[in-house]
């Protein structure tokens, strides 16, 4: 840090002491604006020049700055400061250029001031927008805004450079110059005595790009982002949770006498499509034969008759939202008045979810990934429901399986994560008690997954290497799984927690094919055997109580919140409304939802 804030003082300094060698005039004592202008102008036409025109990926990493790249950086920066003392003194010493101050009257200023802000709205709203489109895909706007209200450490390695190296050094770049042409309406311009330029119309000029420019960036910004829906979101008021949500009141549920365990693993973006198209994918090569394999061992579900799965509603389509979901068949929606998820210790409060009813049923309960647990509030959400043992990168780090200070992609990888789920799983079968274990692995989340030093190279795309190495992993897990003791007592559950969002991966695709999430279910103890698993049409909710019905449980009427026990003949909510009347309804603020779930003040218990 000190080597690269030297370095740009450096060159600041520099530049204002040769400026003031060249052009001093005796009334001229705005040195100190000068060194401003020198030092953040030149460090962003340096950076910009590494980064866009270099391709140097993480210019403001302080790491980066060693010798080397410190006197490469300082000569770079030495060229384009004299690129503009030269052009300046061709303006000033050679061409007969001349300039007459106009100064700002006090309203003018204050037209500037909101100018400056719009025009940096208008900055922001389009690059980042731009941005989180590109690096993320058109996500839905319960998620974009779950992310601010959440907890945000925890993300993966690299995001946060991506950022600030991309769209905020080029927005730095367009408001710098903003600020020069503003700079420049001061003055009225005049060569050889004849008025070039009129400081009236440059400002008139800066004024109405400024007004075009917010106005089709805010609409750019609500179209891409849909920001409609989240007003609907906000103000559009539904009573269809509240009609159709069954409370999971122990009344409802008969558990079997001798407990089954539960392994839950979800599987970052890993979807029907990564198979080949006769088995319902897109590839032309299937990318997930291990899993192919391991699946006519056991129960899919699908609204086709191949593999397929869950329809993605409202509420559904990001790894929290999968798990709150699949835990609580309700969907995660936008906090309301001024409620958050897991920033206060409490998560869903008013919810009853799978954590809940088993803590009750005297299961220990363990949840593990390689990624901070505070990401998304998850450790609230997992001891808010069930007084989960959470094994995250923090934990590891404590218990000294990894170096204190180790952070690989989201914390540590799945090689590790598969090696430690082992151990816990060996510790939890030797309490004598039924467990509940939940993992999530990281290794294909996006962008174009983790490369691991093992895995084989075998297509052309890094994402299908990883998909490829990462279900190979998962089954070799299993496989693990079914050769222990406890395995005769237990129930695996394998589901995707939403489709990919690596966008690049899935440019080409037909948008008319329907991207599903894999879904598998082994050793299950389903008390009702007469049940169809293809053609269903479910949501992610419906997991909640088909995964409890797998373990023996006896649901009243086979439904469970919102969701529907798929190995039964109750139809789903989607298969009675259709999709869009659900989504539609989900998409509502609801009364109920908040009052119910979200509300501290009515926290369960």
């Amino acid at each position: 840090m000190f080597w690269q804030l030297f370095c740009y003082f450096l060159i600041g300094s520099l530049f204002t002491l040769l400026d003031w060698a060249l052009f001093y005039l005796p009334k001229n004592k705005h040195l100190f604006s000068k060194f401003l202008g020198y030092t953040i102008g030149l460090q962003l036409a340096t950076l910009t020049f590494f980064r866009f025109g270099l391709k140097q990926a993480d210019v403001l990493t302080s790491h980066l700055y060693t010798q080397g790249f410190f006197f490469k950086y300082f000569l770079v920066a030495c060229i384009l400061g004299g690129i503009v003392l030269g052009g300046k003194y061709c303006c000033l010493r050679i061409i007969p250029f001349s300039w007459k101050k106009q100064p700002f009257s006090k309203r003018q200023k204050f037209a500037l001031g909101i100018g400056l802000i719009l025009f940096a709205l208008s900055v922001i709203f389009t690059l980042g927008t731009h941005w989180f489109i590109t690096a993320f895909g058109r996500l839905t706007p319960e998620q974009f805004i779950f992310n601010f209200k959440s907890p945000v450490n925890g993300t993966a390695t690299g995001m946060t450079s991506q950022i600030f190296n991309t769209p905020v050094l080029l927005g730095c770049d367009i408001f710098f110059l903003f600020i020069l042409l503003c700079n420049l309406a001061k003055y009225e311009g005049f060569y050889q005595q004849k008025k070039i330029y009129s400081a009236k119309l440059l400002r008139f000029m800066l004024a109405s790009v400024t007004s075009v420019c917010f106005i089709f960036s805010g609409i750019y910004a609500i179209k891409e982002l849909r920001l409609i829906e989240v007003y609907v979101a906000y103000f559009d008021q539904s009573t269809f949770i509240k009609q159709e949500y069954v409370q999971p009141s122990k009344n409802r549920l008969q558990f079997p006498q001798r407990k089954k365990n539960l392994i839950h693993i979800y599987l970052e973006s890993i979807e029907n499509s990564y198979f080949d198209r006769a088995n319902g994918g897109y590839m032309t090569e299937n990318l997930m034969p291990d899993l192919l394999a391991l699946s006519k061992e056991g129960i899919h579900f699908s609204g086709t008759d191949t593999f397929g799965g869950p329809i993605q509603t409202y509420g559904s389509s990001w790894s929290v939202a999968a798990m709150v979901n699949m835990s609580s068949g309700l969907p995660l929606k936008i906090p309301m008045d001024g409620n958050s998820y897991g920033k206060t210790g409490q998560f869903l409060p008013g919810a009853v979810m799978l954590g809940d009813l088993l803590h009750e049923q005297g299961y220990n309960q363990t949840i593990m990934f390689g990624a901070d647990a505070d990401f998304g509030g998850l450790t609230s959400f997992f001891t808010t429901h069930g007084n989960y043992h959470i094994f995250d990168v923090k934990y590891a780090r404590k218990a000294g399986l990894i170096p204190e200070n180790y952070n690989v992609w989201w914390g540590f990888e799945d090689n590790k994560l598969y090696d430690f789920t082992k151990q816990e799983l060996t510790r939890l079968a030797s309490l004598h008690q039924p467990f509940n274990f939940t993992m999530e692995n990281a290794d294909t989340h996006f962008p174009d997954g983790f490369v691991e030093p093992e895995m084989k190279k075998l297509f052309a795309s890094q994402y299908a290497n990883v998909i490829y190495h990462s279900q190979k992993q998962v089954v070799e897990l299993i496989r693990w799984i079914q050769q222990q003791p406890f395995y005769s007592d237990t129930v695996i559950v394998l589901t995707g927690d939403h489709p990919s969002m690596d966008k690049k991966f899935f440019q080409n695709f037909d948008p008319k094919y329907q991207r599903t999430t894999f879904n598998l279910i082994l050793n299950a103890d389903f008390p009702n055997q007469n049940f169809e698993t293809f053609h269903r049409q479910y949501a992610p909710f419906d997991y909640f109580p088909t995964i409890l019905a797998s373990l023996g449980v006896k649901i009243k009427d086979e439904r469970l919140g919102l969701g529907v026990n798929l190995a039964s003949k109750q139809p789903t909510l989607i298969e009675t409304y259709g999709l869009k009347k659900v989504d539609r309804e989900l998409a509502k603020n609801s009364h109920f939802y908040n009052d119910h779930f979200v509300d501290e003040k009515k926290r369960r218990g």
